[in-house]
């Protein structure tokens, strides 16, 4: 064998192994002309880097002043937030194969991480994206770490619903309906009378006397 065929055995298994191997998915580009993403962004979102770079009028310095001072230093990162709502957007609702969903959902942690790793221990939103990780989390069925994460978000704010919600739909969907409702009462007595946490409950109570009478 010569020298020269001997170096072209590796490149050719290698470019075997290549096709054999899985599709993957390819990052998808920022988009800012998807109304199914940018409809449930909060005001603010668009003052925040790059977005404001693409949507009409939303280049305003006093706009982004105010948030900036609403925020603090922390909202110069405030468009990574964004982008992990976008991608919790896809997988959600237009990613055609589980593989594509996980993908989302693995960018969607990155971009939380960007702010959480940025942001201080006081900063007002960070329960919100830290209940937002850990719902990713759990569908990425790292539960326990997204157990985690939302414990944290009750830590830091004890009135944050939607780490309870979470949590009691987690025990839920898995048929721990003592614990459900556990989390769902733990909510209501920091936060009470709010509606998607009373409305869980209730549906909890019926689904529950439904089996009762059977």
């Amino acid at each position: 064998m010569t020298l020269t065929s001997e170096r072209r055995i590796p490149v050719v298994i290698g470019f075997t192994l290549a096709l054999l191997a899985p599709a993957r998915v390819v990052a998808e580009p920022h988009r800012f002309d998807r109304p199914r993403e940018m409809f449930m962004l909060p005001e603010y979102c668009k003052y925040t880097q790059d977005f404001r770079d693409h949507i009409p009028g939303a280049n305003n310095k006093d706009e982004v002043a105010r948030w900036t001072a609403v925020m603090g230093p922390t909202f110069i990162h405030m468009h990574h937030y964004r982008y992990g709502w976008q991608a919790t957007t896809r997988a959600a609702f237009m990613s055609p194969t589980r593989e594509e969903r996980m993908h989302n959902l693995g960018v969607s942690i990155t971009e939380f991480d960007y702010v959480i790793d940025r942001a201080p221990a006081d900063f007002s939103l960070l329960p919100e994206i830290l209940t937002k990780k850990g719902e990713n989390l759990i569908q990425l069925t790292a539960v326990g770490k997204g157990m985690a994460e939302l414990q944290r978000a009750i830590d830091m704010k004890a009135d944050q619903w939607e780490a309870y919600a979470a949590i009691s739909d987690y025990y839920k969907e898995n048929g721990q309906l003592a614990k459900a409702r556990e989390w769902l009462e733990k909510g209501l007595a920091n936060r009470p009378n709010t509606m998607p946490l009373m409305r869980r409950l209730s549906a909890l109570d019926a689904s529950q006397g439904k089996r009762a009478t059977r």
